[in-house]
């Protein structure tokens, strides 16, 4: 086996090969270095690499194997997300007014992933306080998309997306605030995974943030459930963290489901190979046996504005007012806009936006009480440029101008919604090679059911999922 063809392995066959001793920790990890060193330089996925402690951690999980006390995940590396904490390491959330210190403590979802066994080769990169869809700082620049260097990653987990997609590492982690897993997910050809919220234990702030909701990226369905099953369950250390612990399948049951689904959730622009993948994807969920129905939402801008109104008003819009006075000659543009723009918030704003919230559930949930799923793209466009302005004027989808920012992403409606979970999976390519994605919405709480409907799918499009032999057709 080739070392790129090693490097695309999937984490439970990685993990196989280790238990059977057909594959040795070591010499995986140096095969992924080495893809690190060949790739990353063009995409700028990583803020920090650990590889001499990396290599360390997998000869212990050699030995580990060899004496018979390894872990669920041992010698697995897993790269994090640069908004998430460990222990050791620093924090930045790609802004100079973060990182000064290192963490004294992990997060709760990565300690559970090191308690089993997991190795942190690297944090990934994200946009400055994981504000944007788009993956660019001014602490560590632009990170570019595997497919299409010309166009991003997505974000705000866009470096984890990069590193999956281009076989820097087999699982990557994630937080989702409006859509910061399943963005990149779809832009970059992966699974991303938005559980309930508190399904997976979170640190402070972020965890009393309902919108808020960590979790994980992959190339497949089931190693995003081998890994949600090692991060969920209640935590000591997470107040929001729920009581009851869901156990995913690690393969799907192939029984045919009733889908509803709705192209542009009422109001937004889509995008011509957007629509047509999407269709097509419904077609591969027909040819399963499934009943497809169009359904009406009913939603509107008010959508937007409402959930604006929460995020400005929550850690995730305050943070860089806060940062303002003392950082402003080193932030982004987009950061200053979100700090203004939260200076004027008036004090009824997230009240009167639950109004909106509310009508949104009395649809939504009629539509899940009926149909077993509920489906819809997750992105507008494949995704935007690398160099795309997020607070420049005239961004256009499908001939109609959009806010640059949010007016391109189907996502941040259903951490509105943010009991029900939701997985992103790949439908195809747009025109500029580009990935296209669509969102699998479940009842609330019922996280088995949206991956028993991708399983479903991906048993009948397996092409569509970057597993065996297929490779992203921007890297050399």
């Amino acid at each position: 086996m080739s070392d790129p063809d090693l490097c695309y392995l999937s984490a439970s066959d990685v993990l196989a090969g280790f238990k059977s001793g057909d594959l040795s920790p070591v010499a995986y990890l140096e095969a992924l270095i080495a893809r690190t060193e060949a790739v990353n330089p063009s995409l700028n996925a990583y803020t920090e690499t650990f590889f001499d402690d990396s290599l360390i951690a997998a000869r212990k999980a050699e030995a580990a194997y060899a004496d018979g006390t390894a872990r669920a995940l041992e010698g697995l590396p897993v790269a994090v997300k640069d908004a998430q904490r460990v222990a050791g390491q620093r924090t930045t959330q790609g802004s100079w007014s973060m990182g000064h210190e290192v963490e004294a403590q992990s997060d709760p979802m990565i300690e559970r992933l090191l308690a089993a066994g997991a190795i942190i080769p690297a944090r990934t990169t994200t946009p400055e306080f994981c504000l944007s869809g788009v993956c660019r700082s001014e602490r560590f620049g632009v990170t570019r998309n595997p497919f299409n260097p010309e166009y991003s990653p997505g974000g705000s987990s866009g470096g984890s997306a990069a590193a999956l997609a281009a076989g820097m590492v087999p699982l990557a982690t994630g937080t989702d605030i409006g859509g910061s897993i399943r963005i990149p997910a779809s832009a970059c050809g992966l699974v991303g995974y938005k559980p309930p919220h508190g399904r997976n234990p979170d640190g402070p702030p972020a965890n009393f943030d309902r919108y808020n909701h960590c979790g994980l990226l992959s190339r497949s369905v089931a190693d995003c459930a081998l890994g949600q099953n090692i991060v969920s369950g209640p935590h000591p250390r997470d107040h929001d963290s729920l009581r009851d612990r869901v156990v995913l399948p690690l393969e799907g049951k192939g029984q045919p489901m009733k889908v509803a689904y709705s192209m542009d959730l009422g109001y937004v622009p889509i995008d011509g190979d957007v629509q047509d993948n999407t269709l097509a994807a419904l077609d591969v969920f027909r040819q399963t046996g499934c009943e497809v129905t169009a359904v009406d939402l009913g939603w509107d801008a008010r959508v937007d504005r409402a959930a604006m109104n929460w995020y400005l008003a929550m850690h995730f819009g305050r943070a860089p007012l806060w940062a303002l006075e003392e950082y402003v000659d080193r932030m982004t543009d987009y950061a200053i806009a979100t700090a203004e723009a939260a200076a004027r918030l008036g004090p009824d704003d997230v009240a009167r936006s639950w109004e909106v919230q509310h009508e949104m559930y009395q649809r939504m949930g009629a539509i899940l009480d009926e149909a077993d799923v509920f489906v819809c793209p997750t992105l507008s466009v494949g995704c935007v440029r690398a160099d795309h302005d997020p607070v420049g004027p005239g961004f256009e989808v499908a001939g109609q101008e959009v806010d640059p920012e949010y007016g391109w992403v189907l996502t941040h409606q259903f951490n509105m919604l943010h009991n029900c979970p939701v997985v992103s999976v790949p439908t195809g390519q747009d025109r500029h090679g580009v990935p296209t994605g669509m969102q699998i919405v479940g009842p609330t709480f019922d996280d088995a059911r949206v991956f028993e409907a991708a399983y479903l799918y991906e048993s009948k499009a397996p092409d569509l999922f970057l597993t065996g032999d297929k490779r992203p057709g921007g890297l050399a």
